[in-house]
């Protein structure tokens, strides 16, 4: 009789790069970038120390200038071998880069409404949707299950890209209505088994992080 195959279980952690310039002025950056702030800085210092009893093996990381800073200086700490990713990047805003949330209200409020309400198929003029952001982005974690089975990776990306996977797996459909499922700068996990993905655990902040039941 065949022994059936062994199913390896990955875990990945999903974290959001530190505050930027951009952040504080609530203006959009997608593809765009700007450095960290101080804040920014030292809250990606103090995820170093709340990371490590994850003992985690690699970093897998968004290519954008903010995520690279992130990285460096989780690695400070950590010591990782990282792979940058530009499938990890931020959704792509088009025309709306650069422009702030309360001039896009303001200026293009009809045309956001209308957009907003696509939901997964929201997109800025001359953007991407946010289906296909979770096209490229589980395009990139099912790559480095098949390639790292049974590894701990932490991928370090945007908010947008968290939120598109995480709303993927609870079957949220992106509408206005739909109540928060995340935190902006909290941490999440998730595992993948045969490319089955599933949440582990949401909103981990930094004060309150504990190693659950995947260590």
């Amino acid at each position: 009789m065949t022994n059936p195959p062994s199913q390896t279980n990955s875990i990945f952690g999903l974290l959001r790069h530190g505050e930027t310039e951009w952040n504080t002025k609530k203006r959009i950056q997608g593809f765009n970038n700007s450095p960290l702030t101080a804040k920014g800085i030292i809250q990606t210092k103090e995820w170093a120390k709340t990371l490590q009893q994850w003992q985690w093996d690699q970093i897998y990381a968004s290519d954008l200038g903010r995520v690279k800073q992130t990285a460096a200086i989780l690695n400070q700490s950590l010591q990782l071998p990282t792979f940058f990713d530009k499938r990890l990047r931020e959704q792509n805003w088009g025309d709306w880069e650069g422009l702030t949330i309360p001039v896009i209200k303001k200026d293009y409020n009809q045309e956001l409404k209308k957009r907003v309400a696509l939901g997964w198929e929201f997109s800025a003029p001359g953007g991407e949707t946010r289906s296909s952001v979770l096209d490229r982005v589980f395009e990139a974690l099912q790559s480095i299950c098949k390639n790292h089975p049974g590894k701990k990776t932490l991928i370090i990306c945007h908010h947008g890209v968290i939120k598109a996977i995480l709303y993927h797996l609870s079957n949220r459909q992106f509408h206005p209505e739909e109540d928060p499922l995340i935190q902006h700068n909290n941490f999440h996990i998730i595992s993948c088994t045969q490319n089955n993905f599933n949440i582990e655990r949401l909103n981990i902040s930094r004060q309150h992080a504990t190693i659950g039941k995947n260590g």
